[in-house]
């Protein structure tokens, strides 16, 4: 049996009427920048993650730029970000001129830990940044109550979690304002690039539509600094027509990870995704960790576990296996191993399962079985 990592091709199919047709009303229409499938996208986005705004992007990554742009974040201040994390949180600081921190994750969530942010706040702090990393939330309660005891911006990125929960409310508006990703492995993934910024801030709003049109609010009429960071009609159609499956796509994804819950969680030798009390874990990715020692077996074990998948073709990733403070771009920063050593040891142990919504259950028994072929082999 094959099993891959991802198959867009199957989710394409099974909406290929509706996408081909939204697809070719834009064209009809030609319009290619923004236009009436855009807005259209952005007030059913808002609307599904209950929040009143929502700017289509050009990419996640540029979402991630108009975040902090949108607060003023500049150059001369500090964005606290989580080690663990894809370096597009990075850029989101870096573009706007700004220097990132790094806090290590929460060991069972692998989101950032609250409780390691007051240490690394000083008077350059401007922002800190929650990633609802894999598909879980972040502790926001927690963050809301240090950001606010120390008078920064609290922001989300949201790129791999579309519809998550965070005791029984959306995320996407439960900060000051919150990015999204919609590369197409995302869980609500474009035909190409794409992203989002939401907020429930007009003002904030008012300033990203803005500056994500060269900083006019009228043509020619440049009021503020501002670059292209506009959404194509195109994917804006597309995101419309998969918006309208995203709950029965998240509600597959989610019992999957049941699936795999039930036949891997007896397995002594690696820890599977804890999903957080009241939170609602949508499983952009369903990664587990490899329990083998100590931190050089375990590297060892979970390159043979992906080596012994492959060669049984079940397709793996690796998220992320060279953590942000260990990235030559960031040397300068001055950390070293050991620095992080939660991210660390997930950057070792860690290893991606296959998981999207049409993953079939004979599907996911392979895997389970051929996991437990390996360690039974050890």
């Amino acid at each position: 049996m094959e099993v891959p990592f991802l198959d867009l091709k199957i989710q394409y199919k099974s909406i290929k009427q509706e996408v081909d047709s939204a697809i070719q009303q834009v064209l009809d229409n030609t319009a290619f920048i923004l236009g009436p499938a855009v807005a259209d996208f952005e007030k059913e986005f808002a609307k599904a993650h209950q929040v009143k705004h929502c700017l289509g992007t050009s990419s996640g990554t540029d979402a991630n730029h108009l975040a902090l742009w949108g607060l003023g974040i500049g150059a001369g201040d500090e964005v606290i970000i989580p080690a663990n994390t894809f370096i597009a949180t990075a850029w989101g600081a870096t573009l706007c001129g700004a220097e990132i921190k790094l806090v290590d994750c929460h060991n069972e969530s692998y989101n950032i830990n609250p409780e390691k942010i007051s240490g690394a706040i000083n008077k350059n702090t401007k922002a800190v940044v929650a990633v609802h990393l894999y598909g879980q939330p972040a502790d926001m309660d927690a963050l809301k109550k240090v950001s606010a005891g120390h008078n920064i911006h609290l922001v989300e990125d949201a790129a791999q979690a579309h519809l998550a929960e965070y005791k029984g409310k959306k995320i996407g508006g439960l900060s000051e304002i919150c990015s999204f990703s919609y590369y197409p492995g995302k869980n609500l993934g474009a035909f190409g690039e794409g992203g989002a910024v939401t907020t429930d801030n007009d003002v904030i709003a008012e300033k990203i539509k803005k500056i994500r049109e060269h900083g006019q609010s009228k043509k020619y009429h440049h009021e503020i600094y501002g670059h292209n960071y506009r959404m194509e009609g195109i994917q804006g159609a597309v995101l419309g027509v998969k918006l309208k499956h995203l709950n029965k796509w998240t509600d597959a994804r989610r019992k999957v990870a049941a699936k795999y819950r039930e036949l891997l969680g007896n397995l002594e030798q690696i820890s599977l995704p804890k999903e957080m009390p009241a939170h609602k874990h949508v499983y952009h990715l369903y990664v587990i960790r490899v329990n083998a020692g100590n931190r050089q077996k375990n590297q060892q074990t979970r390159d043979e576990l992906q080596t012994f998948l492959q060669e049984n073709k079940i397709s793996t990733g690796l998220h992320y296996p060279i953590p942000l403070h260990m990235q030559n771009c960031f040397k300068h920063l001055g950390y070293k191993p050991g620095d992080f050593p939660v991210t660390e040891v997930l950057a070792e142990s860690g290893l991606s399962l296959p998981m999207f919504p049409e993953l079939r259950e004979d599907q996911i028994e392979y895997v389970a079985d051929k996991i437990k072929t390996f360690f039974k082999s050890k």
